[in-house]
C-alpha cells in the first residue's frame, strides 16, 4: 500500500512538471509571435539658424537644377526659388532637393524690409573659383557655406545691386504637390533613375528597387546628382521603389511602374508628409 503510494506521488509529480513545462513553452511561443509595436520616425523638423552668404546666378528653368540632374526645375516640381550650394554644402550631390529658409540680415541697405523669409531647394552646385580669395569673388570656395540664388529668387530678399548679402538660413520640411517623380532613362543594360519632388527632408540617401517576378530587393548607386543607376534587369519587371532620406525615414512606391513599362517614362510614387 506504501509502494502504491509513492508511485502515485511520483506520477503526481512527474505531470505537474510536465504541466508546468508546457505551459511555459505556450507563453514563450505566444510571446515570439506578438507583433512588435510599429517606430515611426518623426517629419523632418527645421534646423538651428546659422550664417552664410548669398549671391545671385542668372539662368533659366532649364539651367538652376544642373549638377543635380534637374533637366528642368520647373517642370520637375521645385519652380524657380532654387539655389547653388557651395562646395562645403553640397555635399557630392547629396544635398540636392533638400530644403532651406534664408534672410537677408545686417544690411538695411540692400536687404528688403521687414526680413521677408525665402524658402529655397538645393537644385545646382556652387564650384569653388581659387583664383579668387574667398572674401571677394571666391565665395564658394570651401569652407564657406553659401548660397548663390536663381536670380528670380534673390530679388524677393535682397536688391540686384548688392551682389552679396550676408544671410541667416536653416534646413525646413519640402512641401511638394503630388508624389515623388521616378524617370527611367538607359536601356535594358543600364538604368537610370531620376528622383525629383521629394518632400520632408528633400534629400535622398539610398534607392532600391524590387521586380515582381526575378528581382529582389536591389539597391541603386548614385551616379551624379540626384540620378541612380543600375545595371540590374528591370525590363518586363513590375516595379517598386524605396527611397530613404538623409533623416533615415523610407517611403515605398509599390508596384508603381507597370510591366510593360518604357524608357523615359515617369512615375509617380508616395511621397514624406
Amino acid at each position: 500500500m506504501v509502494s502504491t503510494s509513492k508511485a502515485i506521488f511520483a506520477w503526481s509529480l512527474v505531470l505537474a512538471i510536465v504541466l508546468s513545462v508546457s505551459s511555459s513553452m505556450r507563453h514563450a511561443v505566444a510571446a515570439r509571435h506578438v507583433a512588435r509595436p510599429k517606430h515611426h520616425r518623426k517629419p523632418f523638423k527645421p534646423g538651428p539658424w546659422k550664417q552664410a552668404h548669398a549671391t545671385f546666378y542668372e539662368g533659366g528653368s532649364g539651367t538652376f537644377g544642373g549638377a543635380c540632374g534637374y533637366e528642368d526645375v520647373v517642370k520637375m516640381g521645385y519652380g524657380l526659388n532654387t539655389a547653388a550650394l557651395s562646395t562645403a554644402m553640397f555635399n557630392n550631390g547629396q544635398k540636392c532637393g533638400s530644403c532651406f529658409e534664408i534672410k537677408c540680415v545686417d544690411n538695411p541697405q540692400w536687404c528688403k524690409p521687414g526680413q521677408p523669409s525665402l524658402i529655397l531647394t538645393a537644385t545646382d552646385h556652387c564650384p569653388p573659383n581659387y583664383n579668387l580669395p574667398s572674401d571677394n569673388g571666391g565665395w564658394c570656395n570651401p569652407p564657406r557655406e553659401h548660397f548663390d540664388v536663381a536670380k528670380p529668387a534673390f530679388s524677393q530678399i535682397a536688391e540686384y545691386k548688392a551682389g552679396i548679402v550676408p544671410v541667416q538660413y536653416r534646413r525646413v520640411p519640402c512641401k511638394k504637390e503630388g508624389g515623388i517623380r521616378f524617370t527611367i532613362t538607359g536601356n535594358p543594360y543600364f538604368n537610370l533613375v531620376s528622383i525629383s519632388n521629394v518632400g520632408g527632408a528633400g534629400d535622398i540617401e539610398s534607392v532600391e528597387v524590387k521586380g515582381d517576378d526575378k528581382l529582389k530587393w536591389t539597391p541603386l548607386k548614385r551616379n551624379w546628382g540626384q540620378k541612380w543607376e543600375t545595371d540590374a534587369q528591370l525590363v518586363g519587371e513590375e516595379l517598386t521603389f524605396r527611397v530613404r532620406t538623409s533623416d533615415r525615414r523610407t517611403s515605398t512606391s509599390w508596384h508603381i511602374v507597370p510591366k510593360n513599362w518604357q524608357f523615359g517614362q515617369t512615375f509617380e510614387g508616395k511621397n514624406f508628409k
